[in-house]
This record gives C-alpha cells, structure tokens and sequence, in this order.
C-alpha cells in the first residue's frame, strides 16, 4: 500500500494528493539548425532513409523524418501556458544555466533543450520567441512554462495562464545531445511512497528509477519508467500506467 502523500506536485509549486485527477534577452549564438527538408532532393533522402531503418526493425525514426527525437523545425503544438518567476530566479535550470526571470527563456517536458520556440498567445494574437533551458512544467493540461519576461510580452501576468501556440523555429544545443523519453508516474514528498510505487512497478516494466529534486517547499521524488525514442511510444506507457495505478503520469525528456 502506498502512504497517502499530502502533497504530491502537479506542478513547480501546486499542492494535491495522490488521487486520480491529480537577440539580448534570448541570449542565442549565432549559429543555427537547419531544416532536413530545407532541400526537396535531401529530405526524399532523409524520408528513404526513415523508411529502409523502420523496415530493417530500427525505431529511431518512429516519431517522425527528423533526426532531432522526432522535433523537426515547424513542430507546432497547442495547448495552456504557465510562467514561473521570482521564486525560481537565480536557480539552475536543466541545461545548467542560471534561471533568470528577465530572460525570454522557457521550460518544456520533452523539446531538446535548446530548441527555439515562437510562442503566440490564441487569445490576443501577441508573439514572443524563447529558448528552451528548463524542464517543465510538471502539471497536466500545460505544456509549456514561460519565463517573467516572456508572459509579460504575451500578456498573461495577471491570469497566469493563456490558450498558445508553440512553434520550433530553431535548435541551439549540442549537435545530438538529445536524452531518452520516459514516463514520469508520479512525484511524492515522501521517499517511501516513491519507493513502494517503484517496487510494483519494477516487476513489469524496465529501468525503474526514483529522481530526486528540490523545490521551494522541500524535495520531490519522482518516479520514471522506461526508455523511449518517440513520444508516442512512451505516451502507451503512460495511458496505461494511468489505468493500473490511478496515476496522472506525464512524458518527460531524461538529460542525463
């Protein structure tokens, strides 16, 4: 049985329990990705290639023709907003940096970090590019967390969140230093009740393991399964972890 956790995170700071509905600011380098498709003769090649692995048994290209973990430039998602600030200024984010809240940065659970996104708000129609060096946010219904700067440019302080559209424009991180997709089944504050989770789990799926991270109001163990190469293999995963455990499980990128 698991303990009941008083506050299990559904995001960076929010509170539930363990139930079922639980370029001078961007500071961007010169150069950039290109598109494999920027050539139609390369992209046919790229498209063959796809193929000729996927019928050989190689999974590498199941999320789509790119070799960016299925994030070509032009990837386009819809979906909630949210902004993180003053709490979280001066922390390290995933890739290591500094946050800074006066930066037009983001967090996202599964883009490379260093992916380059435009991200327009479907309610006001106002834009803002951003670069991807954060992980998060950890709350279903969201799917990107933008910086102060960034949501003041939408627009969005005072609601704290708004309806966007995000759209990959450019990729600034080491050339292939993309991590595995996993399936984050739950977040405890208790390492116990990540630990009796992590026990039922390692008889049926593999490379079960508890992460552990620190946040505002103390430390968070996360519990991962799996290693994936596309997000909608690892998504499988997660819908039925989701139906097994009464978990609201998220996809997540390991950059370990």
């Amino acid at each position: 049985m698991l303990k009941r956790a008083s506050n299990l995170v559904l995001g960076r700071s929010g509170r539930s329990t363990y139930r079922k509905k639980y370029a001078s600011r961007l500071s961007l380098p010169a150069a950039s990705l290109h598109d494999p498709f920027e050539h139609s003769v390369r992209g046919l090649t790229w498209l063959f290639l796809c193929l000729l692995l996927a019928a050989s048994g190689f999974g590498g290209c199941a999320s789509g023709p790119s070799r960016h973990a299925g994030y070509p430039l032009g990837y386009v998602e819809r979906g909630v907003a949210s902004w993180y600030g003053p709490g979280f200024h001066g922390n390290r984010t995933a890739n290591g940096e500094r946050y800074d809240m006066h930066r037009l940065t983001a967090a996202h659970r599964t883009l490379p970090l260093g992916s380059v996104a435009r991200v327009r708000s479907l309610s006001n129609g106002r834009t803002v590019t951003v670069r991807i060096n954060d992980r998060g946010p950890f709350a279903r219904g969201r799917i990107i967390d933008l910086s102060l700067a960034a949501a003041q440019t939408l627009g969005m302080i005072g609601q704290g969140t708004d309806r966007v559209e995000v759209r990959v424009i450019g990729y600034q991180g080491r050339p292939g230093a993309f991590g595995s997709l996993r399936v984050q089944v739950a977040s405890f504050a208790e390492r116990v009740n990540a630990q009796a989770l992590a026990g039922q789990l390692r008889g049926e799926y593999p490379d079960v393991r508890i992460e552990v991270v620190e946040l505002l109001d103390g430390k968070r163990y996360r519990v991962h399964v799996g290693r994936f190469v596309s997000e909608h293999q690892a998504q499988v995963v997660a819908d039925r972890l989701e139906s097994q455990f009464q978990v609201e499980p998220l996809v997540v990128r390991d950059d370990a």
